[in-house]
């Protein structure tokens, strides 16, 4: 079982910018593609961007494209999301996870206008 775990969200003012952090534990981290997701008040939970196990290849949301970066640092066992030009619609609570395995607690991303 891979464990995940969250961090760096925060409340920011639109146009910041913030670096999500996802931790794992258990299995063999670079052998698992991540991926973030989100999940804004009353909306269904959406794709943001996702990583290879190598971290050579990297896709992304349409709603991102443009402003966030995923990466990961396999020695350190963590995918990052850096996140510019932050819009008040970034709004969610943002988890990572390792397709059908594990999902992660979610860290909250606020962004006022």
């Amino acid at each position: 079982q891979v464990q995940l775990v969250e961090s760096g969200g925060g409340l920011v003012q639109a146009g910041a910018s913030l670096r999500l952090s996802c931790v794992a534990s258990g299995g063999t981290f670079s052998r698992y593609i991540m991926r973030w997701y989100r999940q804004a008040p009353g909306k269904e939970r959406e794709f943001v961007a996702g990583i290879s196990g190598s971290g050579g290849s990297t896709y992304y949301g349409n709603t991102v494209k443009d402003r966030f970066t995923i990466s990961r640092d396999n020695a350190k066992n963590t995918v990052y999301l850096q996140m510019n030009s932050l819009k008040p619609e970034d709004t969610a609570i943002y988890y990572c996870r390792v397709p059908d395995v594990s999902w992660g607690q979610g860290t909250q991303v606020t962004v006022s206008s």
